[in-house]
């Protein structure tokens, strides 16, 4: 049975939000299907698909988009720096 235990070093979306402000932002992949639940402006996506979505450092969806390099991308453009979550 898997272990869902947080992981020692894991840093919550409050306290990473405090540390980058709204400097810092990562991308997370998902299905195509949860992204209503994410963003409920969004409009209907096909299911079955994987997609990134650009968070901001508190967890806030920013952007929706079919490459992470794309969410890299357009975090560059507006001035967030992304980091690497696991």
């Amino acid at each position: 049975m898997p272990d869902f235990a947080p992981r020692q070093n894991a840093v919550s979306r409050e306290a990473l939000a405090e540390l980058g402000g709204e400097r810092i932002a990562y991308v997370k992949a998902t299905r195509s299907e949860d992204v209503a639940f994410l963003c409920p402006d969004a409009p209907m996506l096909a299911p079955g698909q994987q997609v990134f979505v650009l968070h901001a450092a508190d967890g806030t969806p920013i952007l929706v988009t079919d490459t992470r390099e794309a969410a890299i991308a357009n975090a560059a453009s507006e001035q967030l720096e992304t980091v690497s979550i696991h």
